[in-house]
């Protein structure tokens, strides 16, 4: 197979991506019933956005010849269970800094909304209701980022502004920033209890799955707020619910675990609890950085040159 004869599949229609490489065909398919034509050919796939594991993985079974498969997520969870059975040397590339800056943006919202108490002054305006009262600021709060990449330093810079007391920042392993100290994960029990608002922004790994258990949330402070734009499973649904449900702590949730979250599931109406669905990349913001990002990498592949953000290779 030659690139001119080579497919690549997109989640969008290819005459709407400048700067892609005419070396390729390309076929648009975002997740449909129907294959936009045979898997066989395809060398460089670009899975659908926002749609199920069982979705995504479903066409590469049948890529004996992908080279590629680019997720639209920073997260590559979803597509881990399909690649077992790809040849040697297919990379698998996230999409790190497509979602940064309307991820950050929806976490900042998060914990305002939750501390000026929009939600309640939302369901009081559906009663015609007036609630005053005396509400919470972000200035003078101390912040706990968790999990320090481009999303929880984007966190930062639009904290800034809002005068806010010290940060705290955790990562894998620690390092130096031009901020300052970038904490390890290891360091979570003395930071905790330290922080009026702590936000979640790590990937789900092994080592972060159910890292927001019983432990993690005994040592928040009492009257913080959790925040997790990352994954469900980072929190412990069943320790979430029983602090919240004391009233020691309050949460302001994009994700959960289960997701979506079920009809009657106690999340919905447990207090002092946000919830939005899943929304924190799906803005309109996401579209121009995921083009340009498919624009890079497709005219570097056709170059035969290093691809960005390269987290796996098949052995």
């Amino acid at each position: 197979m030659t690139a001119k004869t080579a497919d690549v599949w997109l989640p969008f229609p290819a005459e709407e991506i400048e700067g892609l490489p005419d070396s390729f065909r390309y076929r648009r398919w975002d997740g449909e019933d129907a294959f936009p034509a045979d898997p066989a050919d395809c060398v460089f796939y670009v899975t659908p956005y926002m749609k199920s594991a069982e979705v995504t993985v479903r066409p590469l079974a049948a890529m004996p010849a992908v080279r590629v498969v680019q997720t639209l997520t920073a997260g590559i969870d979803h597509v881990l269970g399909g690649l077992d059975g790809l040849p040697p040397g297919v990379r698998l590339c996230n999409a790190a800094g497509v979602h940064t800056a309307s991820t950050a943006e929806l976490a900042l919202t998060l914990a305002l909304a939750s501390l000026r108490g929009i939600p309640g002054m939302v369901r009081g305006q559906d009663r015609e209701e007036w609630r005053g009262g005396f509400y919470e600021a972000l200035a003078d709060k101390s912040f706990l980022i968790v999990g320090y990449g481009s999303i929880g330093s984007a966190v930062e810079d639009r904290l800034v502004p809002f005068e806010c007391g010290p940060v705290a920042r955790v990562a894998r392993t620690a390092r130096t920033t031009a901020r300052g100290p970038v904490h390890a994960l290891a360091d979570l029990p003395q930071l905790l209890p330290a922080a009026d608002v702590v936000i979640l922004t790590t990937p789900l790994t092994d080592a972060t799955k159910g890292l927001a258990g019983a432990g993690f949330l005994s040592r928040m402070k009492d009257g913080a707020l959790l925040v997790n734009v990352a994954r469900g499973p980072v929190v412990d649904t069943g320790a979430l619910l029983a602090e919240v449900e004391s009233g020691r702590l309050r949460a302001a949730l994009d994700v959960t675990d289960p997701e979506p979250l079920p009809a009657g599931h106690p999340l919905w109406h447990a207090p002092n609890v946000l919830i939005t669905p899943h929304v924190g990349g799906s803005s309109s913001a996401f579209e121009p950085r995921a083009k340009r990002l498919l624009a890079r990498q497709l005219t570097r592949f056709a170059a035969g040159e290093p691809l960005e953000h390269t987290v796996l290779v098949t052995g």
